[in-house]
């Protein structure tokens, strides 16, 4: 097969061995329209013979979808060689070359460097990589935790600057609103906690300190996980839905244009509102906890409500105390996820969903690794 074959769309790979070094000369169109069959075509010539001199400037048409076979094919270094040799290419078609060039060696070294087929070393791969996404995430939430901060201590200098008319609107979303749901699920969490008490103790005829078990439960532990659970789920998800949906809407990009600080706009007032709401809804929370299981366990067991609230009163201070410390430090770490995660949306609607799901998510998970800790520390202290 010899000379230059007039050879129409679509592209191929055509090898002249007539003349020593052989040629293989790149005919027809290049383009999006012919991928499929330009794949083939690369597939049968996957090893030219060597030596063999390429020649690019007999190709039709040619788009970015056929140079990125191209660079895939040749390698990165010897389009761009090509490219540069070949007097008779355009110079557009030799700048469009040049680029797909650049941009597939940046894109290969960018790529994952971990050798595959070796278990061992995806599955190092994938703990790091996920160790580094966890570190990024942390001091990311770190230095937003810290502008808060820098926002507040502001607001306790200058008290005249607090948007109280955005405070209280907040206030009633958190916590007026919520009432209902948290004073429900605890009194019929303290509810169901009595007749474990009642059925278990009663094997020991010690039905009475199920009234102890309700009470020391839900003012140490359930009262303040229960409700930062609940908020973590309705108010953190609600942030970060409110957020987001301003950062789709580029509305967060008008703040700023307009001189205004969103952290101080949006975040302070929920934050805010939130170190109020969560403690006074634990208290409801306990309340009800309380309650639930102060009614099943006088209508299960021969006692009456006055002996009941007494045994209640005896409960220690430091029991108290110890849920209610839990609060404020539950709450800021609920509304500081759900502020960051709205303001880590992107522009369209799927990815408001996910960082509101993950809003939740990481609110939880913190609560319950919070409350560990807290639970370590209270012990060591002696409360």
């Amino acid at each position: 097969m010899g000379g230059d074959p007039t050879v129409t769309e679509p592209g191929h790979i055509h090898l002249d061995q007539s003349r020593s070094p052989a040629r293989i000369l790149l005919l027809g169109d290049w383009t999006l329209a012919h991928y499929s069959h330009l794949c083939r075509q690369l597939e049968q010539h996957a090893e030219p013979p060597q030596p063999a001199t390429i020649e690019l400037h007999h190709v039709g048409a040619l788009d970015t979808a056929g140079a990125a076979l191209l660079a895939r094919w040749l390698g990165a270094t010897e389009l761009e060689r090509l490219a540069a040799a070949e007097e008779e290419l355009p110079a557009e078609r030799r700048n469009l070359l040049q680029a797909i060039a650049t941009a597939h060696r940046t894109a290969t070294r960018a790529g994952p460097t971990s050798p595959s087929g070796n278990p061992l070393a995806e599955t190092l791969a994938g703990i790091g990589r996920i160790t580094e996404h966890a570190y990024q995430q942390i001091t990311l939430g770190l230095g937003f935790s810290g502008q808060v901060l820098h926002v507040l201590a502001g607001g306790l200098l200058r008290p005249w600057r607090w948007r109280l008319s955005a405070v209280s609107r907040q206030l009633q979303h958190t916590a007026l609103e919520a009432i209902p749901i948290v004073a429900l699920l605890t009194f019929a969490i303290g509810a169901v906690i009595a007749l474990l008490g009642i059925s278990l103790l009663g094997r020991f005829d010690a039905e009475i300190f199920a009234v102890d078990l309700v009470t020391y439960a839900f003012l140490r532990e359930f009262g303040v996980v229960i409700t930062a659970i609940l908020l973590a789920g309705r108010s953190a998800s609600a942030f970060a839905a409110q957020i987001g949906s301003m950062k789709a809407n580029e509305e967060i990009d008008a703040l700023r244009t307009q001189g205004l600080d969103p952290v101080d706009l949006l975040v302070a007032p929920r934050v805010v509102a939130m170190l109020i709401a969560l403690p006074l809804l634990t208290v409801v929370g306990v309340l009800a906890g309380i309650a639930g299981g102060s009614l099943v366990i006088a209508t299960s067991v021969d006692i009456t409500y006055a002996r009941i609230i007494g045994l209640v009163q005896e409960a220690p201070l430091e029991y108290y105390l110890a849920g209610l410390a839990k609060a404020p430090i539950f709450a800021y770490i609920i509304a500081v996820i759900g502020c960051l995660e709205g303001f880590k949306c992107g522009g369209s609607a799927q990815s408001v969903g996910q960082h509101t799901t993950s809003a939740v998510v990481q609110s939880i998970f913190w609560v319950i690794i919070l409350n560990a800790a807290a639970a370590l520390f209270f012990l060591e202290v002696g409360w």
